[in-house]
């Protein structure tokens, strides 16, 4: 049943390899690659170096900086002292991240001199700061703890121990910490194992610019060196940096999310970067539009994968398999596809009950994987979960074909004059629009119908169009009740740090005064 049985918690993912593969590529960046073996030591370094300065059962380590050698070295020497890493956000505020550090109790972070302002303006705002590691490229975590054993710390893991927490993005409110154990995650790999569309090849390398605070990153890291895969680190994303690397590095795997995929093919040098070592791009972390996986599909010259998912299911709870990526097919284009195997949904209404093919409602989630809970928040956890089902808190519907499609963030949906509009529907028909390059679609005050439907609208360089007109192509493609009253333009999107737009934060500005009664 397991590709790899003798793979228990996470710190055996890299065991497994050194033993079997020693000298197989882990880790690449242009000036050096790490093997199975290399890393392995290192990692036994990590461990006892940082499991007599307090990793140990039940405590959280931090971290915080830009995707390098050092955080992977990092997140696996914690997960063999029975220690979870917890990984913070470098893009918050300094009152947000002093908020994340006092919530997790943290008594030891590793920070990177490249954080040092961030740092210590969170560190004045906490009573007791935790002690610090500092790194950076001069003094690498690797060279810190180069005088260590390189033997493992001689520490029995448990599986249902934390292996790492995350917390929450804030799309919808307060952050919140996700607490994901050894067992949901190798029970994440076994899903993905008994998936036929999950294909490793020899040779296959994964390029990875995704934040590493977010699941997105860490579980399609894990997946890919649990596979023997190795993982491409650029530090952070940069369109023309990612395009630079893919051109010079040569990866088989890439993943982005849709706002990174868009902000790709927009890069000046997009048209020059040589896209043909890859064979899979796989997309994630928020809706797609219509016109900007059709646009992908054309120029990229690889396969497409959709997963839907969510930090608290730890992993893909759904794909959009590769075959199904149809151009011929908008509709098929617009779903998260079907569960994983050992993965089960339900859509219900408001009190509970399943709903019929083609109704929307919200989607409830099971699977093996499911976070343990919030980081003590009891009623937060006890929020989401009803009966070993979690709350995805999205709206989506199944159609006759058992493919399901998320239609809207529950507290993202439209209500206007009685009737429940679907903000993504909307997106979908402007995100075609020639003149387009980038749309969000929200609810604002009207006095009449408590809620109006609002286009905000990114119009595309060189382009230019009138509101009217943009009305009228809705008219043509929508119904009447769900086509915008007015439209905005503007020239960026607020972004959560996970870079889904933040209509949180895009609503503000139209609601200050006003009571939502979504939201």
């Amino acid at each position: 049943m397991w590709a790899y049985p003798e793979v228990r918690t996470l710190g055996d993912f890299v065991d497994y390899w050194a033993r079997h593969d020693p000298t197989r590529a882990m880790l690449k960046t242009p000036d050096r690659i790490v093997s199975f073996g290399e890393a392995d030591a290192i990692i036994n370094r990590v461990a006892n170096y940082l499991y007599p300065r307090g990793a140990d059962e039940g405590r959280l380590i931090g971290y915080i900086g830009k995707n390098s050698t050092d955080f992977y070295f990092a997140f696996f020497g914690c997960a063999r002292t029975r220690s979870g890493l917890v990984v913070f956000n470098w893009r918050l505020a300094a009152a947000e991240l002093a908020e994340q550090i006092r919530d997790s109790d943290s008594r030891l972070v590793i920070v990177d001199r490249e954080m040092e302002s961030l740092w210590r303006a969170a560190s004045q705002l906490l009573s007791q700061p935790p002690e610090v590691i500092w790194i950076d490229v001069e003094d690498t975590l690797e060279q810190k703890v180069a005088g260590e054993a390189g033997q493992h710390v001689g520490i029995v893991v448990e599986e249902d121990d934390i292996a790492f927490q995350l917390y929450t993005s804030g799309t919808t409110g307060k952050p919140k910490g996700v607490m994901l154990t050894h067992r949901g995650i190798n029970m994440m790999r076994l899903c993905e194992h008994l998936e036929p569309a999950y294909q490793w090849h020899n040779g296959d390398s994964f390029i990875n610019s995704l934040p590493n605070f977010h699941l997105l990153h860490i579980g399609i890291t894990l997946q890919c060196l649990y596979n023997g895969v190795s993982i491409t680190i650029v530090r952070q994303f940069e369109p023309g940096l990612v395009l630079a690397q893919i051109t010079q590095m040569r990866p088989t795997l890439l993943t982005l999310t849709p706002t990174m995929l868009q902000m790709l093919l927009d890069h000046p040098t997009a048209p020059e970067a040589d896209f043909s070592s890859l064979r899979l791009t796989l997309y994630a972390g928020s809706p797609i539009s219509l016109g900007l996986i059709k646009r992908a599909i054309s120029v990229m010259p690889c396969q497409f994968m959709q997963f839907y998912g969510s930090t608290e299911a730890g992993g893909a709870s759904s794909i959009l398999r590769p075959n199904e990526h149809n151009l011929e097919d908008e509709t098929k284009l617009q779903s998260c596809g079907r569960p994983l195997p050992l993965v089960e949904f339900r859509i219900v209404d408001a009190n509970g009950n399943d709903l019929p093919d083609g109704q929307p409602g919200e989607l409830l989630i099971r699977q093996p994987a499911i976070t343990k809970g919030y980081w003590r928040q009891p009623d937060a956890t006890a929020g989401v979960m009803v009966h070993g089902w979690y709350r995805s808190g999205d709206i989506a519907r199944r159609d006759e074909e058992g493919l399901y499609y998320i239609v809207d963030r529950v507290k993202d949906m439209i209500v206007s004059g009685g009737e429940n509009i679907y903000s993504a529907e909307i997106e979908n028909v402007l995100s075609t629009h020639p003149a387009v390059a980038g749309v969000a679609v929200i609810g604002v005050p009207d006095a009449r119908w408590g809620e109006a439907v609002k286009a905000v609208v990114i119009i595309r360089e060189g382009q230019d169009v009138t509101e009217e007109a943009l009305l009228a192509f809705c008219r043509e493609r929508l119904a009447a009740y769900k086509v915008p009253k007015s439209i905005d333009y503007i020239d960026a999107f607020p972004l959560v740090p996970s870079g889904k737009v933040s209509k949180k934060d895009l609503r503000a500005r139209y609601w200050d005064g006003h009571q939502r009664s979504i939201a």
